[in-house]
């Protein structure tokens, strides 16, 4: 496949029609295999398919999301922006493997270190002082040991994860749950611009232009596991939506590694309950390092 710009018109495309997911992509692309092919079906073509109703139908046929197509390009070639399919040798590897790989990823940064050795740390939003002084500290020694660290660039434990890796001379990945030039939050934006500035990756499925969503943040929780090799869990509530990444990671086959919390702290309670479920307590890199023997 063609890595410039031009090439990828049918897969921006392809990114902004709403209600459309991953999974129907994966879907239309078994079928029909080229995105160009779906840019031209038609309405009765669609809704033949099993699993396609008349309202997404209509979505993918809707003239307005092709228009302006080059105005995308336009951004994203200007903003130094890399569109990579999957089907593209670019794209990792480790996301090749999961049960719902996104279609197409948008990144901005190294793109070279995405199959690297990565463990993902995630965590509460509203972290206390002690969650986030592990946080940093566990990436700091992984980074040290020439791991990358992922997370969401959230505030709180996310924020943390990536400034230890920062610190430390590592390389930082972040996955966000909007558009490459939606940061949120807004406090952020100078913690983005040191990924980017310290040869780390911003990544996100969401083609630009596309605002923070609450439905987003967990279905990009599957890419922080994903491109990981283990997740380790420093605080989280009884609801909390890391353990949603928890779910994706054990699906996955990934390892998970909890930091032991106070028990009076709520932010603790999850944490405490995945470690009575059976995951690993965890106190010191080590007990990842030895492991994966990294």
């Amino acid at each position: 496949m063609e890595n410039n710009l031009e090439s990828k018109k049918y897969w921006i495309w392809l990114s902004r029609i709403e209600g459309l997911g991953s999974r129907r992509k994966n879907k239309l692309l078994e079928k029909f295999v080229e995105p160009e092919v779906i840019w031209n079906l038609k309405f009765d073509d669609i809704i033949k398919l099993e699993g396609f109703g008349e309202k997404i139908a209509h979505s993918i046929v809707n003239i307005e999301y092709k228009r302006n197509i080059e105005q995308y390009i336009n951004y994203i070639e200007k903003y130094n922006i890399k569109v990579v399919t999957i089907y593209d040798k670019e794209y990792p590897n480790k996301l090749r493997n999961i049960y719902d790989p996104p279609v197409t990823l948008y990144i901005k940064g190294n793109i070279n270190i995405l199959n690297d050795n990565a463990i993902a740390i995630v965590g509460c939003r509203n972290s206390s002082k002690y969650g986030d002084e592990v946080a940093k500290r566990m990436s700091y020694e992984l980074a040290s040991n020439n791991i990358n660290i992922i997370s969401g660039m959230a505030r709180g434990i996310d924020t943390m994860a990536h400034m230890g890796c920062i610190e430390a001379k590592g390389k930082t990945i972040a996955i966000l749950g909007s558009g490459l030039d939606r940061i949120y939050p807004k406090e952020n934006i100078s913690l983005y611009n040191n990924i980017i500035n310290t040869n780390g990756a911003i990544i996100s499925e969401y083609v630009i232009g596309t605002n923070p969503n609450k439905l987003f943040f967990p279905e990009r929780n599957r890419i922080i596991s994903g491109l990981s090799d283990g997740v380790i869990v420093v605080e989280a509530k009884k609801r909390s939506g890391t353990l949603i990444t928890v779910d994706f990671a054990l699906e996955q086959g990934k390892n998970v590694y909890v930091i032991p919390g106070n028990i009076t702290n709520p932010n603790s309670v999850g944490t405490n309950e995945l470690i009575k479920q059976g995951a690993k307590c965890t106190t010191s890199i080590n007990d990842v390092l030895d492991d994966y023997k990294l």
